[in-house]
């Protein structure tokens, strides 16, 4: 079944719903991330998985594991449509890895028509862009971002602990950029890749596309290996040599990034001493003191819930019930985002 949205610019109409906070937060730039799955192939250390139990941590114990899959290719596609029309306009698609997935295929490929400055991006490792090149190429996806976090088959098998070669990524990132006019690059400072980030940065300007350098998100997951993490400072000293083109933007949700651009080409810094964006529920949070992110995204699972914080599972709103009635399921998560910012959820 394919569904098609004919109006992405406002909430749905005939509704008491106070629709202004989920307005507000598609204004700011907020996102809908959409997780198909979340398994992988690789199993990056500090991988938050998008709330859910992490490769890394079900491969260590197999009695950790994700929770269970229960929407199908209509549901994805009724869910995004519904919150599409609601009015946010940016969406991700993420896991794991997304292109794991059976369902990325049939979803991808009914994508409905997006309004002006909508989008759809898709994040992935790389690995299988060159596999499924052929569909992808049909598909209404505007952008597609590589996570980058190596440049060595040594650093690749340290931070994600698998024996899939430097090249396969690197390919992925070249399939991926004779499918589509937009490919950019991220990539998580740490020890472990603290040698490569020039390389990596070089690489991205040899070929034109936009990098972000980003400090780690701490959760329960990667608490073990917090002590990995590294400042952006010895970036953004080595980009100041680089340019004298560099601002600060803090608008929208989420973090500060210090942005510079090199020949045109724009590298972006998420940058912890930036500051972020806090509200309603966030200021009686038990963990806000170790949440360097505030609320930028409303995040689906593969088991129909969305949650407004990475950190905090106990928010998760359950959509199952609501699938059958598009309409309501736009409402009820216009409710949970409005119950979210005044603190009352």
């Amino acid at each position: 079944m394919e569904v098609v949205v004919h109006n992405t610019s406002g909430p749905l109409a005939g509704s008491d719903v106070d629709w202004t906070a989920l307005q507000n937060f598609a204004a700011l730039r907020g996102q809908l991330r959409v997780s198909f799955t979340p398994r992988c192939n690789i199993a990056c250390w500090f991988c938050h998985n998008e709330g859910d139990v992490p490769p890394p941590l079900t491969r260590m114990d197999r009695t950790q594991q994700p929770r269970p899959r229960s929407l199908d290719a209509t549901g994805y596609v009724t869910l995004i449509s519904s919150l599409m029309e609601a009015g946010l306009k940016r969406v991700y698609f993420t896991g794991g890895e997304p292109l794991t997935s059976h369902l990325a295929r049939p979803v991808l490929e009914q994508l409905p028509e997006t309004g002006p400055d909508a989008s759809y991006t898709l994040i992935t490792n790389g690995t299988r862009v060159r596999t499924h090149r052929s569909w992808l190429s049909r598909t209404r996806l505007d952008k597609v971002k590589v996570s980058l976090h190596y440049f060595s088959d040594e650093s690749l098998r340290a931070i994600a602990g698998t024996r899939i070669g430097i090249d396969t990524v690197l390919d992925g990132i070249e399939a991926a950029r004779e499918i589509f006019e937009r490919v950019e690059l991220n990539t998580l400072l740490q020890k472990e890749n603290a040698h490569e980030v020039r390389q990596i940065l070089n690489f991205a300007l040899d070929r034109r596309m936009p990098v972000q350098f980003i400090e780690l998100v701490g959760t329960d997951f990667n608490e073990g290996r917090a002590s990995s993490a590294v400042p952006a400072d010895d970036i953004v000293a080595y980009l100041r040599t680089l340019t004298n083109d560099e601002h600060i933007e803090i608008a929208g949700v989420g973090q500060g990034r210090r942005v510079f651009r090199i020949d045109g080409v724009e590298i972006d810094v998420i940058h912890r001493n930036l500051g972020r964006h806090h509200i309603g529920q966030c200021g009686s949070c038990p963990v806000r003191a170790k949440c360097v992110e505030g609320f930028w995204a409303l995040r689906v699972d593969h088991n129909g819930g969305i949650q407004p914080c990475l950190l905090r599972g106990d928010l998760r709103l359950d959509t199952r019930a609501l699938l059958s009635n598009p309409q309501r399921l736009a409402r009820a998560v216009a409710e949970h985002v409005t119950a979210f910012t005044e603190g009352t959820l």
